[in-house]
């Protein structure tokens, strides 16, 4: 069968670091490791939210890129596995385990800064795979700890941020601390030093929970305090 070319009103490109074609394809001598790691670039970047991976168990569930190497499904799960190793001993991609009540998984992602600060979160306890999505406190009826909710909205922690949300978890209020992150995503201030300015301000000058212009006197507040931090 002959590709008949791409259509032009084809829109969706998958981003590739350029080190990859200038550093790693230059090395890369086994077209199944090749194939595995443009499959994780493509499937990553069809990801939304700040925090981008996949796991071994998705991998295996996915029967077009098993057809696409042509593997036995008896086979598949420990082919997968070793074209997982070669892309990790080549430094192109990271891997993780984690394990729940239920199962045992394998996290996968790209060896980069929000990839290893993902990973080094897992290894120190600080994780736990999620939907990539924050569900509230209504559909759930369980509230989310801080670092869910710092993932959900911000990206993967980083020793320095784990302590500091580890601290703001012992200062504040939890209610205060759901609020004060859902204040900065409606404003589009995803950063944890917005967050902490606003929970500084009402632990300052007092917080009326019965009053809607508090928030909004508390999130100018918070705009300053953010501006001179970024100067």
């Amino acid at each position: 069968m002959t590709f008949q070319g791409f259509s032009e009103n084809n829109s969706a490109h998958v981003q590739i670091p350029d080190q990859f074609f200038r550093q790693l394809l230059p090395e890369v001598d086994d077209l199944d490791e090749l194939k595995f790691t443009l499959y994780i670039f493509w499937r990553l970047n069809k990801m939304e939210g700040p925090i981008h991976y996949t796991s071994i168990h998705e991998l295996v569930e996915d029967t077009l890129f098993a057809k696409s190497f042509g593997a036995d499904p008896d086979s598949w799960p420990e082919f997968l596995e070793d074209c997982l190793q070669k892309a990790v001993r080549r430094g192109t991609l990271l891997q993780a385990g984690i394990s729940d009540e239920n199962a045992a998984d394998k996290i996968i992602c790209l060896n980069s800064p929000k990839g290893r600060a993902l990973v080094d979160a897992i290894q120190r306890g600080e994780w736990r795979m999620t939907d990539h999505s924050y569900a509230s406190v209504e559909d759930t009826g369980t509230a989310p700890n801080i670092f869910q909710l710092y993932e959900a909205h911000i990206g993967p922690l980083t020793p320095m941020i784990a302590d500091a949300l580890r601290d703001a978890e012992k200062t504040y209020p939890v209610g205060w601390v759901e609020d004060a992150f859902r204040i900065a995503v409606e404003r589009n201030k995803r950063s944890w030093h917005y967050i902490e300015a606003i929970l500084r301000n009402w632990q300052e000058g007092g917080r009326d929970d019965r009053k809607n212009q508090q928030d909004r006197r508390d999130t100018e507040e918070a705009r300053r305090r953010y501006g001179e931090w970024e100067k």
